[in-house]
Order: C-alpha cells, then sequence, then structure tokens
C-alpha cells in the first residue's frame, strides 16, 4: 500500500513579502506640501486618498502610505525623506 503526496508548493508561487511605508507627522511641513509630495510620490495615490494619509499622520502622528514590495518601499521612502517628511519603512505581518 503507497501512500501519495501531493506537493502543493511547487504549484503555488510564494508572494514576495510586502512592506509598510508609513508617514510621520511633524510640526515643519504645511498640510498642503504633505499632499502635493505624496501625489508626486507615489503615483498611484488620488487627491483625496492623499489628503487622507495627511489628516491621519496630522492627528495620530503616523500613517500608513502604502504596502509594496520591499524596492518600492524603500524608494519611495527615500524619496519622502528627500522632500523633508519623515517616513519609515516596516514588514507588512
Amino acid at each position: 500500500m503507497s501512500v501519495e503526496t501531493i506537493e502543493k508548493s511547487s504549484t503555488s508561487r510564494k508572494l514576495a513579502p510586502r512592506y509598510r511605508v508609513l508617514l510621520h507627522n511633524d510640526d515643519y511641513n504645511s498640510m498642503e506640501y504633505v499632499v502635493q509630495v505624496l501625489l508626486t510620490t507615489i503615483p498611484s495615490l488620488t487627491q483625496p486618498q492623499a489628503v487622507s494619509i495627511m489628516m491621519e499622520a496630522h492627528t495620530n502622528g503616523l500613517a500608513l502610505v502604502i504596502t509594496c514590495a520591499l524596492e518600492h518601499a524603500e524608494f519611495y521612502c527615500e524619496t519622502l525623506k528627500n522632500h523633508g517628511l519623515s517616513s519609515s519603512i516596516e514588514p507588512d505581518e
């Protein structure tokens, strides 16, 4: 009597780990400027989404900007920092 094992791992693709890009509140940049930087840095964001992210960071001290692959997350985080915003990334678990 033989037992056959079906290997699922060979057919299912493992997704690349995702990372969260976080925006931290600061007391230096205007709300309009933060929204502008978000819109120019993350092309997929709409104006209402950028305003919502800015308001969340302003109110709670921290806001999720986007969840994406590590390379993109690092790029977005660096670009936000280069525009004078406070940003970090963390694994999306």
